[in-house]
């Protein structure tokens, strides 16, 4: 039996979902955690980007606090960092290269590194010889984990060549409680859901405003933040600026497909799932998307998903070829979510390689105290 764990959480945001996909997925993975029975505190930088737009500040789920520099940080929860079973610090997270260093100078139990930007942060660390605002590559072996929002072989490389301990995929997970179908009428026939990205925008193109141009008769909608003024949207073409986590299943569900775009880097390194395309699923929404490696042995084509690799390919669907298994499609993708990918499931991954530890057959575990 798992005995109650205290985990400290060093995130970009849990506060505010707006213009990033970090905050969904932890409050996912902190509810899994939280059902499960362990203590969470979760430290968010203060700024005021998002203070502006916390659509959850006080979460029911674990305690989240709120600091303005590093130092005031470490002195207000520097005891409770230390006593810890373990700390999980994440990526982006502002200065992070001196919270690494300022959190490894507690010596925690266990210490973490959870990137959620793994193909990214590499390819960062690759071209910067090893500078990263958020991680250097020298640190990467300080962690006894290295917890990857990517799988694949990505996973041996950042073993062989950074120095990880461990690396181990911890894929983004949906809160099955929140992302289900709401049974609203359909509004859509195409819809997407992300904030703007330069390497995304090209795809967005391709796959749903070009077949908007060739098929006005059909209703589409883009939600995210920061697209550019100048991008020309056809005239069937909806935009909603922000959306938060509470109005998403309500999104999905009114669409007849829903878009998943991959960022390149993802692309390249492949099993890279990302938080929206859990999330569309689990609200039973069928999915069309662009093609990486990896995402068939998740949502196989044609079975759990429509991957399409042109504009062709998405008029095709929009026109009725899956009409008959529209249905069928997104069940199987929803059965598969629910089955492995929840914060429950992702939850019970992350302890259990916590509980692998050697530092962690310390008495304070068995009795659930810090």
């Amino acid at each position: 039996m798992t005995h109650s764990l205290k985990i400290v959480i060093l995130g970009l945001s849990l506060s505010s979902s707006w213009g990033n996909g970090h905050a969904t997925t932890f409050r996912a993975l902190i509810k899994g955690l939280h059902a499960l029975g362990h203590k969470v505190l979760f430290l968010e930088r203060d700024v005021p980007w998002y203070a502006a737009h916390r659509d959850m500040p006080a979460p029911e789920f674990c305690e989240l606090a709120y600091y303005s520099e590093i130092v005031d940080m470490i002195a207000t929860y520097g005891a409770r960092i230390r006593n810890a079973h373990a700390v999980i610090i994440g990526s982006y997270v502002p200065e992070g290269v001196d919270v690494i260093e300022a959190v490894r100078g507690l010596q925690p139990r266990c210490l973490a590194f959870y990137d959620i930007d793994t193909p990214v942060t590499l390819n960062h660390l690759a071209r910067r010889d090893g500078d990263k605002d958020y991680i250097a590559a020298t640190q990467i072996p300080l962690f006894d984990f290295y917890f990857s929002f990517s799988g694949g072989l990505l996973l041996r490389h950042i073993e062989k060549t950074y120095g990880a301990r461990r690396a181990e995929a911890l894929y983004c997970s949906v809160d099955s409680d929140l992302y289900c179908n709401t049974g609203e009428p359909l509004a859509w026939d195409l819809g997407y859901l992300g904030t703007y990205s330069p390497d995304r925008q090209p795809t967005l193109e391709r796959l749903l405003i070009e077949p908007a141009r060739r098929l006005p008769q059909k209703r589409f909608v883009v939600a995210g933040p920061q697209y550019p003024d100048d991008i020309v949207w056809p005239e069937n073409v909806d935009r909603i600026e922000h959306l938060p986590p509470s109005e998403h299943a309500s999104f999905y569900s009114r669409q007849r497909f829903t878009l998943n775009v991959t960022r390149a880097d993802m692309i390249a390194a492949g099993w890279s799932p990302s938080v929206r395309l859990f999330e569309a699923a689990a609200c039973g929404v069928p999915i069309i998307s662009d093609r990486w490696p990896g995402l068939e042995e998740l949502f196989p084509d044609e079975e759990a998903i429509v991957i399409a690799d042109n504009a062709d390919d998405v008029i095709a669907a929009l026109s009725g070829v899956f009409d008959e298994r529209r249905h069928a499609i997104a069940g199987e993708a929803r059965r598969r979510v629910l089955a492995q990918h929840t914060g429950n499931a992702r939850a019970a991954e992350l302890i259990r390689a916590i509980e692998t530890t050697k530092n962690q057959s310390a008495p304070a575990l068995k009795t659930g105290t810090a």
